[in-house]
Parts: structure tokens; sequence; C-alpha cells
């Protein structure tokens, strides 16, 4: 295992900078999950970690010692990629034991760690087989056990997923979850999809446009995203934002609706343009100062998604309502937006006036 380290990293392109200056710390034996949009430059970092991708200027460090000066080989870290990229002409066993022959290990430590990897995965049945004789799933815990019989001091998952389709990729997050637990190794698995970041890390860092936004656990950020892009980035459906002034430490919003913001301090004057937040599944049905006007709704038996827009200033709205839901296109709806769990963003983004209290309204 290992405790990782990036000081003041970047990364150019031809003169283009895509990697600003990162610091970050990985705990040892933490699962650390990168997170953001397509080309904010996760997986960019990752490969400059395990050494594939040369960084322009900073620092990595293994367990204290610099290491971005290695080659891959010498960091002593295990990367699945999101193509599995098995040898075809040979069977699962040899493709485990192929990079252990090549560093010339004793035969009985390699057939050992693959009967290890083989057990921890379950597919000592498929060791015979051909990677065409494998399904998706069977094919993607083979490169992880590849991984595995390295015995390395971190793993790092470039989109091992992505491949997959939406059944099998649940199941293959569950796995690598209790992979983790098991093993108690540090991992860093990039991903673009916010559910894998929610369900499977320790710690997410949000990534955009090569800069961390926000680092933190999974409740922290849903709960107390430190801008907008956070707050609308994490969570599905996504935060609904609305444009409001201040007005006497309430909001009016666009439409003419007056939130309360009870038990908040807000440190802006009046007249200052905000942005409110409030998450779709926090919102109440119920008589309140926001209406909407519904558009269309999404029923999916366990919640039903209404989409709308906002009375006075046409501006989307979504909210989820438990179970199968009644409400149809065409209906006005009067809502109420209870105060603990909205979020208040200044004309730039930034969070203002954050619920101090938010512990107690979203740990239940």
């Amino acid at each position: 295992m290992a405790g990782i380290q990036l000081k003041s990293v970047r990364k150019s392109f031809q003169g283009f900078e895509v990697i600003h200056g990162i610091d970050l710390e990985i705990a040892d034996g933490s699962f650390t999950v990168f997170v953001g949009p397509s080309g904010c430059g996760k997986s960019t970092l990752l490969r400059m970690m395990a050494g594939l991708e040369e960084i322009t200027a900073g620092e990595v460090h293994i367990d204290g010692i610099r290491c971005d000066h290695l080659l891959p080989a010498a960091r002593g870290f295990a990367m699945v990629f999101q193509s599995y990229a098995l040898y075809p002409h040979m069977s699962v066993e040899q493709n485990l034991r192929f990079g252990l022959e090549n560093q010339r290990l004793a035969k009985s430590e390699t057939a050992a760690r693959v009967q290890k990897a083989a057990a921890i995965l379950q597919i000592e049945h498929l060791l015979a087989r051909r990677p065409n004789q494998l399904s998706g799933g069977q094919s993607q815990r083979v490169a992880i056990g590849r991984a595995i019989v390295k015995e390395p001091k971190a793993f790092l998952f470039d989109e091992p997923l992505s491949n997959l389709d939406a059944e099998l990729r649940v199941k293959m997050r569950g796995e690598l979850i209790s992979l983790h637990q098991r093993l108690g190794s540090t991992m860093i698995y990039v991903t673009h999809d916010q559910v894998e970041a929610m369900t499977m890390a320790d710690r997410i860092v949000v990534l955009n446009e090569g800069q961390i936004e926000q680092v933190g656990t999974p409740v922290e950020l849903y709960a107390r995203p430190c801008n907008r892009f956070v707050a609308g980035f994490l969570g599905a459906p996504p935060m609904n934002i609305l444009s409001g002034t201040v007005q006497g430490g309430n909001v009016r919003l666009q439409g003419g609706a007056v939130i309360p913001l009870i038990g908040r301090t807000v440190p802006l004057p009046d007249g200052a343009s905000v942005f409110l937040g409030i998450r779709p599944e926090h919102v109440e049905v119920k008589p309140g100062p926001l209406k909407i006007s519904v558009t269309t709704t999404e029923v999916l038996g366990s919640e039903t998604i209404v989409h709308a827009t906002t009375a006075g200033a046409d501006e989307p709205f979504t909210i989820a309502l438990r179970g199968i839901s009644g409400v149809k296109a065409g209906d006005i709806l009067d809502l109420a937006l209870p105060a603990p769990f909205l979020h208040l963003f200044d004309k730039s983004g930034t969070t203002v006036g954050a619920n101090d209290d938010w512990r107690s309204a979203y740990l239940t």
C-alpha cells in the first residue's frame, strides 16, 4: 500500500496547459475517485502518476519519496484500463502469469499469486479459457486479476467499467468495493459517472478544466458543495439552480417568489445577484412560495421525475417524487423549499451563507 502526494503538478501539450498546478494528497489504503466531465484532465492526471505521461512541472511522491523521474515499472503501481487488453492467444491463466514471468518471479510464487487472485475474483473455473470465450464482466475480472497478481503499492483504474452494460456495471461496482475492503490497498479510480463516484469512493476529487474544484467525502460534496459547478455535477437528477437577488436576508427569484433563508447569514447586500439551489429530492409538494408548470414526467417505478418550468420566469425545474405519481403535463404545483436543503451561490458561482448544521439535515 502507498500514500501518494502531488505537488504543483502541471501538464502541457505543445505549449497548451491542460493540468494547472494540482496539489493533492491521497491517503494510504483509501479509495479515491477522480470525477469530472470529459476533457477535464482526470485520465491525464492518472497517467502522469503512473509514469505513462511525463509531467511538465511539479512532483509526484510515493510514501514520501519522489518518483516522477522513475520509469512506470519502478513505481510499483498496477493500472487497469478501459480496454481489457488481454492477449487473445493466451489462456486466462497465462494472461495472469505473463507479467510475473517477465519479472522472473519464482514459479512457485507465480502460481501462488495467480491462484490467490483467481480465488479473490472467483474466476478459478475460467483459467483454461481464452479471452474470446469470456463475457465482458469476466474479461474485466481477468484484467483486474492481472493487476492483483503484481501486489502493487496502488491500483489505478482508468474508466474500467465504461464498456459494460448498465446492469453489469452496477454488479462490478459492488465487486470493486468488496475487493478494496478485502485487500485494503490504495485505489485511484477515474470516471465521468458521478453515480460511480458517489457509490464507490472514500474521497472524491472533482476536476474541471485541469483544476481541482473540491475534495471530500461523497456526503460532504453532495450536502455542501463549494461552488455551483460541484453542486450541478454531483447528484441525479442534477440540482435545480434558480436566479434571484438578495432581499432582506432572503432571496427574491426572477418570477417574484420570495424564498426565506431561515437560520442563514447571507454575507451579501440587498440587490446582489445570486443563484439559489435545491436538489429535486428535497422539494416538497405543498403550499409554498414557488409555483411550477409541469411539462413532462418520467415514471421510474420507485420514483417519478417531474420536469417543469417556474411561474413567471420559465426557468427549468425538476422534482423527484417517491413512488408512482399521478402528476401530469399541464399541472400547476405549489412547492415548499425547506431551508436546511437550500444552497446559495454568488454571481461567480461560489457558495455563500452555507448551512453550518448540514449534518443534522442530511444524516438521518
